[in-house]
């Protein structure tokens, strides 16, 4: 306890003087001490008793006036040199008249971080050929790793006049900034056979973390063969749109061009609603593919899967199909309609 606080007075009591007994004289009896007069409590503050009410602390005083100082000042703590009566206290090791701490003054250090060190306390108890190969495993698995998927993001069956099919998916192998990519679509029918075919072999390297560019080479195998140079781009837009564009240069000098997208609407846990949309281009009118300038043709498919898991979902569906300008003039040439309408049952799965 600091003997300085106020009202705490710890110097020791003072004795009070022995009262002197009275000589004895010959012949005189001994007179009994008079009776103890009846104390009253002395008047605040001129007492050694420190007093609350309903306690009595002996030895504690209260002096009547607190020590003259600072507003706000405490024995102990002391100010700051220079600060006005009216300033916060301080304690002891603390200043408070600097906002700056040493730590935010220091300098920032502008060298180059240490190497990363070379010496592992495992090489000097296993062999260092063993824990360097598990060391280079251990940096594989935590980024630099090659990984694959093959999807098949369309495979379905269209009931309509002739009953078609059609398939789209892709499949890649890589890592996070460079992969190889195969993409496949195509639709028939059982009247007509194979309407139109394609395989894509792609280069794609992320360019953000939400963009891929690839580029490569096309091969049509139906309606007729033919070879383009593909150059685009797939990205994952705001709101988790899935965006894919690419334009294409045949070995001819035709020149192409694709859009496509789709976005899931999870509806609950496993049911997804997925509205879809493709459009196709192209500069010039070819007869020979049955292709017309502008914009050649367009899909836009509604689709309900339910994810029995993630990788293998069924779904049912609406698929609207519509062709524009030449393209459609060629279609009915071959006796088909410039659109169509079909409800389509498929399945969605990946490995």
């Amino acid at each position: 306890m600091d003997p300085n606080m106020p009202g705490m007075d710890m110097s020791p009591a003072k004795p009070k003087p022995a009262v002197k007994a009275a000589p004895k004289t010959p012949g005189a009896k001994a007179r009994k001490p008079p009776a103890k007069a009846a104390t009253t409590a002395p008047p605040t503050g001129a007492h050694d008793t420190f007093s609350m009410p309903g306690m009595a602390m002996p030895g504690m005083a209260m002096p009547a006036k607190p020590p003259a100082g600072p507003a706000g000042a405490m024995p102990g703590m002391a100010q700051a040199p220079g600060a006005a009566p009216s300033a916060a206290p301080s304690m002891p090791g603390m200043d408070m008249s600097k906002g700056a701490t040493p730590e935010a003054e220091a300098p920032i250090p502008q060298t180059p971080p240490p190497p990363a060190p070379t010496d592992h306390a495992a090489d000097r108890y296993y062999d260092p050929a063993s824990m360097a190969a598990a060391r280079q495993v251990l940096r594989m698995e935590h980024g630099g790793m090659a990984v694959s998927q093959v999807m098949a993001d369309i495979a379905e069956f269209q009931a309509g006049s002739g009953g078609g099919y059609r398939w789209e998916g892709q499949a890649w192998y890589g890592g996070d900034i460079n992969r190889l990519v195969a993409k496949s679509e195509g639709e028939g029918t059982r009247r007509d056979g194979l309407d139109s075919a394609e395989l894509q072999l792609l280069y794609a390297r992320a360019v953000s973390p939400y963009v891929d560019l690839q580029a490569g080479v096309r091969q049509d195998f139906a309606p007729h063969a033919r070879t383009y140079l593909a150059v685009g781009a797939q990205s994952l837009l705001p709101y988790w749109f899935d965006v894919e564009g690419a334009v294409f240069l045949s070995d001819k000098g035709e020149v192409l061009g694709r859009v496509d997208g789709y976005y899931d609407l999870r509806l609950t846990q496993r049911l997804v609603l997925q509205p879809r949309a493709e459009f196709n281009l192209a500069v010039q009118d070819t007869p020979e593919t049955r292709t017309g300038s502008g914009l050649s043709d367009a899909a836009l498919d509604l689709r309900l899967r339910y994810e029995i898991r993630h990788d293998f979902a069924p779904y049912v569906g609406v698929s609207y199909q519509r062709r524009f300008g030449k393209t459609a003039d060629y279609a009915r040439l071959a006796g088909q309609g410039a659109e169509s309408t079909s409800f389509v049952v498929g399945l969605r799965a990946w490995f």
